[in-house]
């Protein structure tokens, strides 16, 4: 009997030692902090068409932008948006500058040692706009000596670009629009990126007839939402959240407005 009351001693004492854990680690969460605070800062780049992009008012509007709206909508909280540079971006949570970010990140290996993702929410891959006298050519034809290829700096991108194009001449800008900029202005010959963007710039570009969009997708990319290390419950939350957005319309409903319908255009433009 003594050894039988000892275990549950024992056995309450581990109980209670587990609850004041998890009391503790939801006092730390940020999901606990944005909740006492009434607002939900949401770090973004805004310059990726149509994910994150200022109107001609200057407001930051598009598919993460609406789905952030959504996400402050369910936590019954305010929306911030912290416009911030790409190269600076993970620091910016790390250093919480924002509570989440939002910014069509690709998941990857070496960011998932730094930050946490929430399941993927969309994938997209890398393709690419040439000038239209490579039509035809697939992308190996274009990995000669004689060209130049470009994309933006510090993304998934500049990763598939040296990865694929060993003996082509890589350049590399700041902004996706500078970059996509050289080929029509014929100083490049292709540009590597995300194809959704890929997809909108060629849309918009087409009538010069000077660009052709190689759409074949390079790699595979998962987009995902990222936050602090460390936060299960925040994670946990979002999985859900996600999860039932893909199930009851909202999804759906937002993702339309965004890339299968182009009214939005018109207020970029």
């Amino acid at each position: 009997m003594r050894k039988i009351l000892v275990a549950l001693i024992v056995m309450l004492g581990l109980n209670s030692m587990v609850m004041a854990d998890s009391i503790d680690l939801w006092k730390k969460s940020t999901l606990n902090k944005v909740l006492q605070s009434g607002v939900l800062r949401v770090g973004m780049e805004p310059g990726y068409m149509p994910f994150e992009m200022k109107d001609k008012k200057g407001n930051i509007i598009g598919f993460d932008v609406d789905m952030a709206k959504a996400m402050a909508k369910a936590m019954g909280v305010k929306l911030k948006l912290v416009p911030t540079a790409w190269d600076g971006i993970i620091a910016g949570l790390l250093t919480d500058k924002f509570d989440i970010l939002m910014s069509g990140m690709t998941v990857t290996q070496e960011r998932n040692l730094k930050i946490n993702f929430a399941k993927p929410y969309i994938s997209v891959g890398q393709t690419i706009i040439a000038q239209k006298k490579h039509a035809g050519k697939t992308w190996k034809e274009l990995d000669k000596p004689e060209y130049t290829i470009v994309t933006k700096l510090g993304v998934t991108g500049e990763i598939a670009t040296r990865k694929l194009f060993r003996k082509a001449k890589i350049r590399t800008f700041e902004t996706e629009a500078d970059a996509a900029q050289e080929v029509l202005n014929g100083k490049a010959d292709a540009f590597v990126y995300d194809k959704p963007y890929n997809a909108i710039f060629f849309a918009q570009k087409a009538a010069t007839g000077k660009i052709i969009h190689m759409d074949k997708d390079l790699t595979y990319e998962p987009l995902g939402w990222a936050v602090r290390k460390g936060d299960p419950d925040f994670l946990n939350w979002l999985d859900n959240f996600l999860n039932q957005a893909r199930h009851d319309g909202l999804y759906d409903k937002i993702y339309g407005k965004w890339f299968e319908k182009d009214a939005w255009q018109k207020k970029v433009m």
